[in-house]
């Protein structure tokens, strides 16, 4: 199937573009999952259409400050960045705010014709540089190994149980839900020369040995050849297709 929609039809598809059947590919099977574990991984690492910006509720629990960070895996198991977290409370408008003060007189000037835009606007700016001086955002650091979100702060203080965090975060895709992953012109291309090196390291032991009929396996050139394209193919996807990097990663 030229445009496969499950894990096994992408294998074949790699194999047929290989020769198979009309020639033997020397790669186990177990050898040709093991490339498509790697050239999905890295599809979610570096390919826009591998990952989903998404973003998550979070209610604060004691156990979290308790800990000094939030255990990704009640969240979402799928996370494999954190570029944000915004805390509820730190958003709150009231009506002594003087955010809201400032938008109710300048949003009923503007309404009526008697504001200056432009006035709101530096005044919503220099409200702001204020804020970040005095009350900066917080670094976020996020692990995919241990899975843990922390938050350079003092959680006693900053949180108390039941205050609720959004938290914005890149997920990986899963391409058993989103099939068309399987069918992306690159993964496809990335697959295939990933088992053709393979197949050129499995042959390189029978280099300059001559099999029965006069056939010979020449596993140095496939290896060469595979590799070059991994190469070429990698970077298309990290100049092209990646994600550009947030100010704050985790």
């Amino acid at each position: 199937m030229a445009q496969p929609t499950t894990r096994q039809q992408l294998k074949d598809y790699a194999l047929r573009r290989l020769g198979d059947p009309v020639i033997e590919i020397n790669v186990d099977d177990a050898q040709v999952e093991d490339r498509v574990d790697d050239a999905l991984q890295f599809f979610a690492e570096y390919h826009f259409d591998g990952v989903e910006k998404r973003y998550f509720k979070h209610a604060i629990t004691q156990t979290d400050i308790d800990n000094e960070y939030i255990d990704m895996d009640q969240v979402d198991s799928s996370v494999i960045s954190v570029t944000r977290v915004y805390n509820e409370s730190e958003n709150t408008v009231n009506l002594f705010d003087v955010r809201y003060q400032i938008a109710l007189n300048d949003f009923y000037g503007i309404r009526t014709g008697m504001g200056n835009i432009s006035h709101y606007d530096i005044t919503k700016r220099h409200l702001s540089l204020i804020q970040q001086i005095l009350d900066p955002e917080k670094a976020v650091r996020f692990s995919r190994v241990t899975n843990q979100l922390r938050i350079d702060t003092d959680w006693s203080e900053q949180f108390t149980v039941g205050n609720y965090l959004v938290i914005e975060a890149y997920t990986k895709l899963d391409p058993n839900t989103y099939t068309e992953i399987y069918n992306d012109r690159l993964l496809k291309e990335y697959i295939t020369s990933l088992i053709k090196r393979q197949w050129g390291m499995n042959m390189s032991k029978f280099q300059n040995i001559t099999l029965p009929g006069g056939l010979s396996y020449n596993g140095a050139e496939l290896f060469s050849q595979g590799q070059e394209e991994i190469t070429k193919i990698e970077e298309e996807i990290q100049l092209k297709y990646e994600l550009p990097p947030d100010f704050m990663v985790g």
